[in-house]
């Protein structure tokens, strides 16, 4: 099959986060199918962007096509951003005969932040006489009506909304990383039997080649080898809600207690003032490192940590990427979100701590600093056992195949 995967943020292992699109279509090559990514040649999430020239430029990352389209730069959630968000859809819309024309895709997979991507992905689609798949991580604009205090009124929610409505209609079937946002996506058009739910998950080769870790991350852990460590990696965002765990932290500094957060995001030069000007000692910023170096850093934690602001938007499900590292590395997480979905319990790798609750965060870390190390150990064990079984991303391919293959067998009937 020639498969066309789209999202605007797409990365790989050379560019950095998201890891996902690259992470699929490397299976997707390696069972022998052809893959084109198509991406922006500008996100904030990664940690290199490529360098292009023209507004359609080739690259090839381990047998996966990329194309990226020219779009402008932006550093924050601005307006400079919204207008890379239309920039973007709109050449996505513009090129998509060319694109449809070099590639020919027998199917086309729209996974953009936005629903706008889908109109130009569908369009891609229709030249190609393809099928298209519809991949969902985060409800737009749901979630800027909730989490950004968006009126439903709003132009541009009304433009969004109008997108998503057309993205559930149109699409041959929607790939949800949401496990319980069937029935709001029946509400907006999707029609019946037409949900799948495929996670995030984990490149269990990237653990059997652990690189080692920059000197400075090197020589922290060292110095604190006598300490209880908690270990954080990924986006200092708002959402990630680390001024708890920072609070939680602080009120055990005479418990050999510290954390380490690994990353950076939006949040991390507020995070690291607010440290330094509420004297908190025990609480240590690092600089984010590759997603090869990530084993290494969390193998060497005592517990992680993961957790997200208390928002009705999580009623939907979760699928965290740093959720699954944390399982593979065999720590003890804490898992410090309410969502419609609780993976830590599911798997007995962990404690829930309610989110946004300092005390209770703390109450958690107490309690696994208690146990005994075979206890941490069985709880570490059971994440490992659950991801592997679970969460592969080789296991999942199979799983995303089959829906495609079954896909393309309706368009024949």
């Amino acid at each position: 099959m020639r498969i066309l995967y789209e999202c605007d943020l797409a990365g790989s292992k050379y560019h950095g986060m998201a890891y996902r699109i690259f992470q699929f279509s490397s299976e997707f090559v390696k069972q022998g199918h052809d893959v084109m990514v198509v991406a922006a040649s500008y996100s904030h999430t990664r940690k290199i962007n490529p360098e292009v020239t023209k507004q359609l430029t080739d690259e090839k990352i381990d047998d996966v096509k990329y194309k990226w389209i020219k779009t402008p730069k932006y550093k924050k959630n601005d307006r400079r951003r919204v207008l890379h968000i239309f920039i973007y859809n709109i050449k996505l819309w513009f090129y998509a005969d060319k694109i449809a024309g070099e590639f020919k895709p027998d199917v086309v997979i729209s996974s953009g932040v936005t629903p706008f991507d889908f109109i130009g992905c569908n369009r891609i689609a229709k030249k190609a006489n393809a099928s298209i798949l519809y991949e969902v991580g985060d409800l737009w604009p749901l979630t800027l009506i909730e989490l950004g205090g968006f009126s439903p009124k709003h132009p541009f929610i009304r433009v969004m909304q109008f997108a998503e409505n057309y993205a559930y209609k149109n699409a041959d079937t929607v790939v949800s990383l949401l496990p319980c946002a069937e029935d709001y996506m029946k509400k907006h058009g999707l029609k019946d039997n037409k949900f799948s739910y495929i996670p995030n998950g984990i490149m269990i080769d990237d653990w059997k080649n652990q690189k080692k870790l920059p000197e400075e991350h090197d020589s922290l852990i060292r110095k604190l080898k006598n300490k209880f460590l908690i270990g954080y990696t990924g986006a200092h965002s708002i959402a990630n809600s680390l001024k708890s765990i920072i609070d939680a932290v602080s009120l055990l500094k005479t418990d050999d207690i510290v954390l380490l957060l690994v990353g950076n995001g939006t949040e991390k030069d507020n995070l690291i003032k607010y440290v330094k000007d509420s004297k908190i000692e025990n609480v240590y910023f690092l600089p984010p490192i590759q997603k090869i170096e990530i084993p290494s850093f969390l193998v060497k934690m005592d517990i992680l940590y993961v957790g997200f602001k208390n928002q009705s938007i999580y009623r939907f499900g979760i699928s965290p990427n740093k959720l699954f590292d944390y399982m593979m590395a065999g720590k003890p997480i804490i898992q410090a979100i309410k969502a419609g979905n609780n993976l830590v319990e599911e798997a007995d790798c962990g404690l829930f701590a309610e989110p946004e609750d300092p005390e209770a965060i703390s109450g958690a870390i107490i309690r696994l600093k208690d146990m005994t190390v075979e206890q941490r150990k069985k709880m570490g064990d059971n994440g490992r056992k659950y991801v592997v079984n679970n969460h592969s991303y080789t296991i999942l391919t199979e799983k995303y195949i089959n829906i495609i293959v079954n896909v393309l067998k309706e368009k024949l009937t």
